[in-house]
């Protein structure tokens, strides 16, 4: 902070990690306030601690924000925001990845995404595997494909060959993820933000997520919405399955995964729904709107 005073800059820029970045915010704004402060994605108040809005407006000039329904809340303090749509859906094209030897014999594909925490995996993965195990008693054309970080993807590769399960694989490399993203007939995620490459990628899904008792109980006091996915935060309604806390289960994964595998219809259905939703967190350019806040701002 020290070095931000001393270099003295016209805009003080922060971007997510709000327990460190607000803070240090304040404290800069605090000792010159004509250091304009802007901050990148928005803290998640319309979850849990709304009245932080207020504790904002004496050290924020200016927001940019991922969701148009975030506007409301910082208006309300007077506080100057920009919604600039989600970087995550920026629809700039990429480069095609052959997936053809990882995926032989163009079989159909699930993509999994157990987490990238450690103590996500340790509850995920067990569930996530007798899952798999109960779905090759039942189809026997399926690959599935867990999305792993480079951390963890040794780890999720062991415990597929510890459990001889033939039809899956473990990846680590973000292009070749997207690419078998676009290519699966189905997806199950932790709740996150990955929920929104999913219908990004027109990719039909269910959202899971498990934690230990006291952590539960304790977000559970705290968090202010109904669901834990933001596509149905935004629609108000289940319009991707959440199976949550004792709800996450081998049998309750398997029976919502093969209501859909065997009713199209209701794979499109849910797509259509997503793809409206996410249209709403879109727009053209989210770093060039960004660039001309921080410009106008000098």
């Amino acid at each position: 902070m020290n070095k931000i005073i001393e270099f003295k800059p016209d805009i003080l820029f922060s971007v997510d990690s709000p327990d460190f970045t607000l803070r240090v915010a304040k404290k800069v704004k605090k000792i010159d306030p004509n250091i304009k402060t802007i901050h990148f994605v928005a803290p998640q108040v319309w979850i849990w601690r709304e009245g932080r809005v207020k504790k904002f407006k004496s050290f924020l000039d200016h927001v940019l924000l991922l969701f148009p329904f975030e506007k409301k809340y910082f208006e309300k303090e007077n506080i100057q925001s920009t919604f600039t749509g989600h970087p995550l859906l920026d629809n700039e094209e990429k480069a095609k990845v052959d997936i053809s030897q990882i995926i032989k014999d163009h079989k159909k594909i699930i993509s999994i995404f157990p987490g990238s925490r450690k103590s996500e995996l340790d509850i995920h993965l067990p569930i996530l595997i007798d899952f798999i195990k109960m779905m090759n008693k039942k189809y026997k054309d399926i690959f599935y494909v867990l999305h792993s970080t480079p951390e963890f993807n040794k780890l999720t590769q062991e415990k597929l060959i510890n459990e001889d399960l033939k039809n899956c694989g473990s990846i680590s490399d973000e292009k070749i993820k997207s690419e078998i993203l676009k290519s699966s007939l189905f997806a199950i995620a932790k709740s996150g933000t990955v929920s929104l490459e999913i219908c990004n990628a027109k990719i039909p899904s269910i959202i899971i997520y498990k934690m230990n008792f006291i952590n539960f109980f304790i977000v559970k006091m705290l968090v202010k919405v109904k669901y834990a996915n933001i596509i149905n935060i935004a629609a108000n309604e289940e319009v991707i399955p959440e199976l949550i806390q004792s709800n996450c289960n081998p049998k309750n994964i398997f029976n919502k995964v093969t209501t859909y595998l065997d009713d199209n219809q209701s794979m499109l259905n849910q797509i259509d729904k997503c793809h409206k939703i996410i249209n709403n967190f879109k727009t053209n350019k989210p770093s060039e709107i960004a660039a001309s806040v921080l410009t106008s701002s000098l």
